[in-house]
């Protein structure tokens, strides 16, 4: 919000002479003390995002086969720049590009379009398992359905395909059906037929009756954080209250509030995949799932249980107990073909960077250009496959790059979203 202030002293009217003073506000969150490996754990991923969307693209085009101009315009609608052919070259394991009749194609390699089958084959076998985590999400709501629209905003945080609407609502005649009580297109909700006794267990109640104990929540911070871990024993001193619980039923008092808030995050938070969620996306079920309307404090309050980050200009909260270090504890299958997905990535972008660093080296010596100093440095980043080497080839350092501040932020919010 922009507010003009009015010149109202003297002294401001010397200074500004009729000329506004304008303050800008801008969305924020109070700093939290950083945690270097959960950072570590959401920038991760930051290298295939990208390359997941455009495998989904080609697989899609006819004979799976896409030309490197139709890339290019999909770059433009994801907001980002450069030239698609640098950025597919870069990854030589996942992307065949040839050229054909002066126009350059691209298509799945034959390690990637294996990893295909196989995340395919793996999504056959969850199919049980989506259907139930379908089912819990619908049992916490207040109304036990929930919008399509907006449940696709997090579709792929949850492990749900593109097509899950056909292959587990349809599927799950039984369970799930699909109404539309106001007759707009964007009113199409799926709606829960039948509650699941079994399915009404949080993650909490399930760890606590593991262990043969009362449930509560953990805290994941170190012992030296007298404050915070002080603070999380007052409040873990009162019982716990399951999201499943009827949302008819009265709860006392705003620590009972509070407390099922919390359960009802780290609940939506154990449920996905990589135990994270965009805070922005999340914000967007408060009254799906009876949230505060001011989640944002309510996250903070808690760090001994969540994790709120700010990498990137991208609010995201994480569940701490999900972690250790920077890997998840428990992997979901889907989560173990992505990670073969990026480690594929990896071995192609390796070998690129390697190649590139030849050339470079080879350019120097014809030019006679000193290169020792920053051989050593450079051979480590290539050897770690930086994604950054040589991005001035895909990016540049003109005025739009990736090395421009504006566009580079844009560039991370397409990455950092929860659209996986």
């Amino acid at each position: 919000m922009i507010r003009l202030l009015g010149s109202s002293s003297t002294a401001i009217q010397h200074h500004t002479k009729s000329i506004p003073l304008l303050i800008i506000r801008r969305f924020s969150l109070p700093s939290t003390r950083k945690d270097p490996d959960l950072e570590s754990a959401l920038s991760r991923n930051k290298r295939w995002i990208v390359n997941s969307r455009l495998k989904n693209i080609i697989l899609r085009c006819p004979n799976q086969v896409a030309p490197v101009k139709f890339l290019q315009k999909k770059f433009k609608t994801l907001d980002l720049q450069g030239k698609a052919l640098n950025w597919l070259k870069k990854y030589p394991c996942c992307f065949d590009v040839y050229l054909d009749e002066d126009e350059y194609y691209c298509r799945l390699t034959k390690p990637m379009m294996a990893l295909v089958e196989e995340e395919e084959l793996v999504k056959e076998a969850q199919e049980p398992v989506l259907a139930d985590r379908l089912a819990k999400l619908l049992m916490m709501s207040v109304d036990q359905r929930l919008n399509v629209m907006k449940l696709n905003e997090l579709k792929r945080s949850f492990g749900f395909g593109d097509d899950y609407v056909v292959r587990i609502v349809a599927k799950y005649g039984d369970v799930f059906r699909l109404v539309n009580y106001s007759g707009r297109k964007s009113s199409m909700e799926i709606e829960l037929l039948s509650w699941k006794p079994e399915l009404a267990v949080s993650a909490v109640e399930a760890a606590a009756a593991g262990k043969g104990n009362e449930p509560s929540f953990s805290c994941s911070l170190p012992t030296t954080w007298t404050n915070p871990w002080e603070r999380f024993l007052e409040f873990n001193a009162s019982p716990y209250v399951s999201p499943y619980r009827e949302h008819g039923e009265v709860v006392e008092g705003e620590k009972e509030s509070e407390k099922r808030s919390v359960g009802m995050v780290h609940e939506l938070l154990s449920l996905t995949l990589w135990k994270k969620l965009s805070m922005v996306k999340l914000s967007h079920f408060k009254k799906e799932f009876g949230l505060p309307e001011k989640l944002n404090g309510l996250l903070l309050k808690h760090p001994g249980i969540f994790y709120v980050s700010n990498k990137y200009q991208v609010h995201t909260v994480l569940l701490r107990e999900g972690y250790d270090g920077s890997e998840l504890v428990h992997k979901d299958p889907l989560v173990v073909v992505k990670d073969k997905f990026g480690e594929l990535m990896q071995q192609g972008l390796y070998e690129y960077n390697r190649r590139r660093y030849l050339a470079n080296l080879e350019k120097k010596r014809e030019k006679g250009i000193e290169f020792v100093k920053s051989v050593g440095r450079k051979r480590d980043r290539i050897d770690h496959g930086d994604d950054d080497v040589d991005e001035q080839e895909n990016r540049g350092d003109r005025a739009g790059g990736m090395f421009d501040p504006e566009e580079r932020k844009r560039f991370y919010q397409i990455l950092f979203s929860d659209t996986q």
